[in-house]
């Protein structure tokens, strides 16, 4: 498995967390790591407290004892929020009783939507400390101070760009305010007919028993809403659309709706990204520095203000425990290679070959595994100890590139008829590219057609 490159930030960096309900807090990445890897030493009251349901209210109650009084924190759609809420309280109104807690695992940070730069949420995967490397920093006309290594992705008003490319003069994207987009386009009294008009349809599009198209789970039709798949607000269009109505349920509804409304929303405001003018970039020395790895679609988040990448490229063994996660080839797989080299083609295995290939590879694999967990356990380094892992083991990464650099890769990496220069990739690369393919020919659809009107020769 190949280093990780770059992409690293300073660990005094403030990352910018948000809570369901929209309240903001920060934490240096630094803090984080160690929270992420060690746990919470959350200080408690002595006293009860907690989360119950409400069955009259039909919501979740939260609550906090602290001395002599009762502390009532309101009612939420789901317990998440709930929850959220009284460890807020608790952080807030520390006491001397301690408990090591996994919610930092939890955690949401602040990120945006690359197309409408408004601010969304979105769930940590992994902090990852990343060794001491040679630092930039830079500095906006905001007064905001980012310290990154040269190779760290900054968002700007052009798209991504590294940290190193960037100078004075510049503008980066960087946490901040804009008009409330949609609100003055849909009235008040729409929404109210908006509503009443989806209510009327409970009955024809929610069956007794139906599933929530979010989460995929089956619940009876009073536990169900019908939801707008596409937002209203986004598309009034297709607000009295009946086939843009789904079942969902409570929690996932819920969710959904405060997502909608991109949160933060303050005095007409919305929080959104806007472009910062660079004033400064300087060398900052070398230090210890840490990654974060954050859910998709946009892989982003706030440091220090700026938004920045995802802080990740391939998943790293050296700095994290690999998943148990193999690949065994399927019957569509050819495993007999036949002919001299240069002419060889590969044809289809028998009953016997396909069975032996499943069966040893998955013995290999269990074996290989349970080495590398026996070394984990024995404190050998991760770095060493992943050097028993085979091949097969499955990893993540992300790349970028522009759309030659994709059909020069296609063009190697897939057999195609209409290709002028034949190709004989090997099936799992080539696997890989026709998924990449499909996505590129749904995004840029007359670019994919003159590449394959040119036989599949990039420009």
């Amino acid at each position: 498995m190949r280093h990780r490159v770059g992409w690293c930030l300073a660990g005094d960096t403030e990352i910018t967390l948000e809570s369901e309900s929209g309240n903001l807090r920060r934490r240096t990445i630094a803090e984080l790591y160690k929270l992420w890897h060690t746990g919470v030493e959350d200080r408690l009251p002595h006293s009860a407290g907690g989360v119950t349901w409400h069955s009259r209210a039909g919501k979740w109650m939260a609550q906090v004892r602290r001395g002599e009084s009762n502390h009532y924190l309101g009612l939420y759609e789901n317990r998440e929020a709930a929850e959220s809420a009284v460890a807020e309280f608790r952080e807030l109104h520390p006491s001397t009783r301690l408990r090591r807690l996994e919610s930092v695992r939890r955690n949401h940070v602040r990120c945006y939507d690359e197309e409408t730069m408004l601010a969304q949420r979105a769930r940590i995967v992994d902090v990852i400390q990343s060794g001491t490397k040679s630092l930039i920093r830079i500095t906006t006309a905001a007064g905001k101070t980012l310290r990154c290594t040269v190779d760290h992705a900054v968002f700007t008003p052009e798209g991504w760009r590294k940290a190193g490319e960037l100078a004075v003069g510049d503008a980066v994207m960087a946490a901040g305010t804009g008009p409330r987009p949609s609100e003055a386009l849909v009235p008040p009294s729409l929404r109210r007919g908006i509503g009443v008009w989806t209510a009327m349809r409970r009955q024809e599009l929610i069956k007794e028993v139906d599933t929530c198209h979010l989460c995929g789970h089956d619940f009876p039709r009073e536990q169900l809403a019908l939801d707008h798949v596409v937002p209203v607000a986004r598309d009034l269009a297709q607000a009295l659309d009946a086939k843009n109505l789904a079942p969902a349920c409570e929690p996932c509804h819920a969710v959904k709706s405060a997502g909608e409304q991109a949160l933060a929303q303050r005095g007409g405001k919305i929080a959104k990204a806007v472009p910062d003018r660079i004033v400064g970039i300087e060398d900052a020395g070398e230090e210890m520095t840490y990654d974060l790895s954050v859910e998709g679609p946009w892989h982003n988040f706030l440091a220090n203000g700026f938004v920045v990448h995802n802080s990740y490229n391939e998943e790293s063994g050296r700095y994290r425990e690999l998943q148990p996660v193999f690949y065994t080839p399927d019957e569509s797989r050819k495993l007999v290679q036949q002919g001299r080299p240069g002419k060889y083609v590969f044809v289809e295995g028998t009953a016997e070959q396909q069975e032996l290939v499943s069966r040893s590879m998955e013995e290999s694999y269990v074996e290989a595994y349970r080495t590398y967990q026996e070394m984990l356990a024995a404190g050998v380094a991760r770095e060493v100890a992943r050097a028993v892992l085979p091949v097969g083991l499955y990893s993540s990464m992300y790349a970028t590139c522009n759309a030659r650099s994709l059909m020069h890769f296609l063009g190697l990496r897939t057999q195609h008829e209409l290709a002028k220069v034949p190709s004989f990739p090997q099936r799992e690369i080539e696997m890989v590219g026709e998924k990449m393919e499909a996505e590129w020919a749904r995004l840029m659809p007359l670019t994919y057609a003159a590449f394959n009107t040119n036989g599949r020769v990039a420009p």
